[in-house]
């Protein structure tokens, strides 16, 4: 089974950054596989929990987790103001379908065994409540998005990769400690605004999608984003060789073509499926 998708840039920004395709490649695009439909809340409950668990594995897998650290949340599609989320206490590398947690937006688990993490809470109840558009989040202490957050910078676009952050990230530049206040996440939440993605200064990374799959993806990649430009500035700075930085106008359309959100959602695709098939109990 599997979720629906978009963008969280206004329809009318992804047409004007896709200005510059031709037909022909616009054609090729939209024949591209899209997020699957449902017939009932059931089944895309269960798809986003799904989706939710692999992802979690996922960052594992890739060593985003930091103790106990960390979350990804994915709005109920039938009781849109709760969320599912990872039960607090157990590592990424455990987090299935059965042990997940859903909570509402005072904090209260309405479904589950565990307890929440306040930082989940506040963060992402927020977020939620904030962005209608917003299915899922994804925040955890990554190595390389807290080793860029210490910069208090965006990220430039020096690869076609990071492209599909192009004027699509923010900046949230006023840390406060661990974020258990709810008064924090909304500040996070509006530094967030419309963008996909947000730095959080002397924290880590943030990303939102209308799919568990889209924001996932847009963490993982994110992540390797700021891996890139970390050795790039180091290699750059030891051989006085200038970054080559990409245009404004490759840039733009380098987004129209990796930044869109069928393009996030399929991205997560390979990744799904190799997870599921290397660990089945996710399912569980």
């Amino acid at each position: 089974m599997n979720a629906p998708a978009a963008s969280t840039r206004p329809q009318a920004d992804q047409d004007e950054m896709a200005a510059g395709l031709s037909e022909e490649v616009k054609a090729k695009y939209r024949v591209l596989p899209r997020p699957p439909k449902f017939d009932t809340p059931a089944e895309e409950r269960l798809h986003r929990k799904q989706r939710l668990a692999a992802a979690f594995r996922l960052f594992s897998k890739f060593g985003f987790d930091e103790g106990v650290a960390g979350h990804i949340t994915a709005r109920d599609p039938e009781f849109p103001d709760t969320f599912w989320v990872n039960p607090f206490g157990v590592h990424f590398s455990q987090v299935k379908v059965s042990n997940l947690i859903r909570c509402d937006h005072h904090g209260d688990v309405v479904e589950g065994d565990y307890p929440v993490n306040a930082a989940a809470f506040a963060i992402h109840s927020r977020v939620h409540q904030t962005r209608e558009d917003a299915v899922a989040a994804a925040h955890s202490h990554s190595t390389y998005g807290r080793a860029w957050s210490t910069l208090g910078r965006t990220l430039d676009p020096l690869t076609q990769d990071v492209c599909a952050f192009y004027n699509d990230h923010a900046l949230y530049d006023d840390f406060g400690g661990v974020v258990v206040e709810l008064d924090e996440g909304q500040r996070i939440a509006n530094a967030l605004g419309s963008n996909k993605a947000a730095i959080l200064q002397n924290h880590g990374l943030l990303t939102v999608g209308k799919t568990v799959d889209e924001a996932a993806w847009w963490f993982i990649t994110m992540e390797r984003s700021c891996q890139v430009q970390l050795l790039a500035e180091a290699a750059a700075a030891r051989t006085n060789a200038p970054l080559k930085v990409i245009s404004d106008a490759a840039a733009r359309q380098a987004y129209s073509i990796v930044g869109t959100a069928q393009a996030g959602w399929f991205q997560f695709q390979p990744l799904y499926a190799r997870i599921v098939k290397e660990q089945p109990d996710l399912l569980d």
